[in-house]
């Protein structure tokens, strides 16, 4: 069975920066794309960043340029580096990945970008 715990979350403000991470347990962790989502009250889940196994990213239009995504597969862990952060990207952040098309996720951190 895979967990996923995130944690790094908290209250910054606005132009400020937090690193979010993702430990993972139970799978080939470098074998699997993982992704990282958030949810806004009120607002549908949607996808904010991918790291796929060789690394290759991917980035929501409203992130690029500020948000990072990275692995390290020795420690089983994603991370994703948030610069520039506005009251917009508040949200609770949940760590995903799909196997064998089942998805798992963590039981999410929650972000308040806020003065």
């Amino acid at each position: 069975q895979v967990q996923l715990v995130e944690s790094g979350g908290g209250l910054v403000q606005p132009g400020g920066s937090l690193r979010l991470s993702c430990a993972a347990s139970g799978t080939i962790f470098r074998l699997y794309t993982m992704d990282w989502y958030r949810q806004a009250p009120g607002k549908q889940r949607e996808m904010v960043a991918a790291i796929t196994m060789s690394g290759s990213t991917n980035y929501v239009d409203s992130v690029k340029g500020r948000f990072t995504i990275s692995r390290d597969n020795a420690k089983n862990t994603v991370f994703l580096q948030m610069n520039s952060l506005k009251p917009e990207d508040t949200a609770v952040y949940y760590c995903h990945v799909r196997i064998m098309s089942r998805d798992s996720w963590g039981q999410g951190t929650q972000v308040t970008v806020s003065s």
